[in-house]
């Protein structure tokens, strides 16, 4: 079971970045698919997550309106529109999965990805 993250990068403040996470070995729309976020000297945050099997989604107060979460399931790919980007944003932006991945719990999901860089300057 592997989530490989893609799309990070350095933008201005109010710019936009669209994070992939393209699964593989599991059976995807039976899973949660979950993005989270680390920043220097904060705790990890459950950022969004899209729940496969039913199309529910979750987003973290400091995202809503302005991230949104999508799938492909042809491509196994969950993405992350992410819109009016904000300095607080930056951090490295890390994709999970797991049949029982539930909203902002990280250990509810099993499958971590390695992590993609998003960097917004003011």
């Amino acid at each position: 079971e592997h989530v490989v993250e893609s799309g990070g990068g350095l933008v201005q403040s109010g710019g936009s970045l669209r994070l992939s996470c393209a699964a593989s070995g599991f059976t995807f729309d039976h899973y949660t698919v979950g993005w989270f976020r680390q920043a220097p000297g904060k705790e990890r945050e459950g950022v969004s997550c899209l729940d496969n099997s039913n199309g529910n989604t979750y987003y973290a107060d400091s995202v809503k309106g302005r991230f949104t979460i999508s799938r492909d399931i042809s491509k196994h790919t969950t993405y992350l529109q992410m819109d009016h980007l904000k300095p607080e944003d930056t951090a490295v932006y890390v994709c999970a999965a797991g049949q029982g991945g539930y909203g902002h719990i990280a250990g509810t999901y099993d499958t971590w990805g390695q992590g993609t860089q998003v960097t917004v300057s003011s």
